[in-house]
């Protein structure tokens, strides 16, 4: 019965992994926002299904009730969450909402089946980034003088940096952060965030080739000290986000073609100055087998892919625990081995349409530091997601870094959940600013409506004073005439 139960909910998955998800870009194509609350209000109910088949197969593949409790604490977390930001602000994008509590879910479901200890603290690291990022909105939207603070963010950034240069230890060939009371701090997640605000607000300030050079310089710095530390990934999505917004915020090509010229210059020499680098192009390029030097974790992940097929083989049904750094680097092979290839696309897709609404926010924004800091932060966000995915499919060659609120890591889903809140904050603002420019729209409309009735009025009474003094300068016969007329 277990495991007809257990197939049976493989399917029921999909089917509503992939309902939930073409609704995440068919709400687009509303305006009428009853039905697109509907769509939403829908999208929780999948999200709920999906959640409690995966948990019920947790529960009857190990028959601990500790799974039960997490999945209740889960629950309440997931509905917390959408009641408080939409009754918090009203105004926030409820589907940023649902595919960041979508995103969790998955994350913790796999996480549980996995490691369950591991599941257990990335739930109350996830439930204290969202009490965390709850204010967040509201600083965006209060605080006016976030643009003027570029030096601190840049400083506060560099500063992180080092001291993660200085003093954390190596592990896998990279200085990454600290372990505070069994949890890892890694501060280069939350210089993601410190890095596109300091740029969006040197671009915001100036443009001129000086100003530039002297940006170019700050944000450089940060790259190289994550080159030293061997962090190559971080590295690598600092460079990206800042080249996107310098052409964005310039329209200069010459600008776009310079840095593409220096990062693959910077590129060969990370090859030959660093070890695992080679290591990771020769897999890359090669021929991929467990005995291949280096090549074992991704044979493994391949292997893992392959195996699940379009429909994956069930949870606890495959090996997923067999694959190297299963958790953190390539839990996207995990979760294809045991919930299929269509719900890894799925949940590609869920990532596209938070890019998606990242630009559209962008693209709406009048305040052009604001408009920089939503497109630096979607950059950040996509690119990252391109190179985990793309490194677990042998597509480019690995760099190590984790897909956001899915992966195991405290720092990630911290500076990921942060991020989202801000996205939602610089949303409101949008809303407020269409507000103020309707309500302008409005006032000029009644002026000009008033301006219309005054000369209306003025002009009639022009008229009948006009009227009545010529008949005044008649001669007294022709008056006489028309009064007998009358």
């Amino acid at each position: 019965m277990v495991n007809i139960i257990v197939e049976l909910s493989k399917y029921l998955i999909i089917i509503c992994m992939a309902v939930y998800t073409y609704e995440c870009f068919s709400v687009f194509g509303y305006r009428d926002e009853k039905i697109k609350k509907k769509i939403l209000r829908r999208q929780n109910k999948q999200m709920f299904a999906v959640h409690f088949m995966a948990y019920l197969v947790l529960y009857l593949k190990t028959d601990e009730i500790k799974m039960l409790v997490l999945y209740a604490i889960e629950v309440v977390m997931f509905a917390g969450v959408i009641l408080l930001y939409t009754r918090i602000y009203p105004k926030v994008s409820r589907l940023i909402v649902n595919n960041m509590c979508m995103l969790l879910a998955t994350g913790l479901i796999i996480l549980a089946r996995l490691s369950f200890n591991r599941a257990v603290k990335q739930c109350v690291i996830a439930a204290g980034a969202i009490l965390l990022s709850l204010a967040v909105p509201v600083i965006i939207r209060r605080v006016k003088a976030l643009s003027d603070w570029t030096y601190i963010y840049g400083g506060i950034g560099i500063a992180a940096l080092l001291l993660v240069l200085v003093l954390a230890g190596t592990s896998g060939g990279a200085k990454l952060g600290f372990q505070i009371a069994g949890f890892g701090i890694q501060p280069s997640e939350l210089v993601k965030i410190s890095f596109v605000f300091f740029t969006a607000g040197r671009l915001h300030k100036s443009t001129r080739f000086k100003d530039v050079v002297i940006t170019t310089i700050l944000a450089a710095a940060h790259v190289l000290i994550l080159v030293l530390s061997t962090d190559l990934g971080a590295a690598l999505i600092l460079f990206v986000v800042y080249l996107v917004m310098l052409y964005v915020a310039t329209r200069q090509p010459l600008y776009l073609m310079a840095g593409l010229s220096a990062g693959s210059v910077a590129a060969v020499a990370a090859y030959y100055l660093f070890a695992h680098v080679r290591t990771r192009v020769t897999i890359w390029k090669g021929p991929v087998s467990p005995e291949t030097d280096g090549g074992h974790q991704l044979a493994q992940a391949l292997f893992a892919i392959g195996t699940g097929s379009w429909f994956g083989m069930g949870l606890y049904q495959g090996a997923a625990n067999t694959i190297p750094v299963a958790t953190e680097d390539f839990v996207f092979a995990a979760i294809a081995e045991e919930l299929g290839l269509i719900f890894a696309l799925c949940l590609i897709l869920i990532c596209m349409s938070c890019y998606v609404m990242f630009l559209n926010i962008a693209m709406q924004l009048h305040d052009v530091f604001y408009k920089l800091v939503a497109l630096g932060l979607g950059t950040c966000y996509i690119f990252q997601i391109f190179l985990t995915i793309g490194g677990v499919t042998k597509f480019i060659p690995m760099t190590g870094v984790t897909l956001p609120l899915v992966s195991y890591g405290g720092s990630s889903v911290l500076s990921t959940v942060i991020m989202f809140a801000i996205i939602q904050g610089l949303y409101v603002l949008r809303e407020d600013e269409e507000e103020i420019i309707e309500r302008k729209k409005e006032r000029q409309e009644k002026q000009q409506k008033s301006r219309r009735g005054r000369y209306s009025d003025s002009a009639g009474r022009r008229f009948g004073q006009q009227t009545r003094k010529a008949a005044r300068q008649q001669p007294k016969g022709q008056r006489e005439r028309r009064s007998s007329r009358s």
